[in-house]
């Protein structure tokens, strides 16, 4: 079992050991989007949501997971995240999509495609928790990451996206 870097010798899981690896600055940037109906979309924008303000709470949440995502995910190393940044766009041009994207940033020796990832679906799952009293069809994802940079594999950018 070797070859699968979370497997010990008997094939039981294993965090990894990452303490031979050097220090380096790694970041990574996921996105996720959720669509919504136009009465959410009015509502969202214009401040008018019962529950609050959507996009602050949401942004908020995305910044816990991605601070306890070792809490989350039972392979990853707690890290010290450096900066967390949420940020939102709406895509209008038929049914409302609200995009989220997520970068996360350290300095250390592994990197933060699960914390920017963890983030990015957090965010989508607090905007649906906020609107479900109006409509509980909303349509989360695709979440994906977008690049990532840093660490012995280098860095990557998905271009299909």
């Amino acid at each position: 079992m070797a070859e699968f870097s979370h497997f010990n010798e008997q094939g039981r899981a294993r965090m990894v050991d990452i303490s031979d690896k050097d220090d380096s600055v790694r970041t990574a940037v996921a996105r996720s989007s959720v669509e919504v109906n136009h009465e959410i979309y009015d509502k969202i924008t214009s401040g008018q949501m019962a529950k609050g303000d959507v996009l602050s709470v949401a942004q908020v949440a995305g910044i816990m997971a991605a601070k306890n995502t070792s809490d989350w995910i039972p392979m990853c190393h707690p890290l010290s995240l450096k900066g967390v940044d949420v940020s939102f766009d709406w895509d209008v041009k038929a049914q409302p999509k609200l995009m989220i994207e997520v970068s996360v940033k350290t300095k250390g020796s592994t990197g933060v495609e699960m914390e920017a990832l963890t983030a990015a679906s957090a965010t989508a799952l607090t905007v649906y928790d906020m609107c479900k009293a109006i409509d509980k069809s909303m349509v989360i994802g695709p979440t994906y990451l977008a690049e990532k940079t840093g660490g012995k594999n280098g860095d990557y950018r998905r271009t299909d996206r």
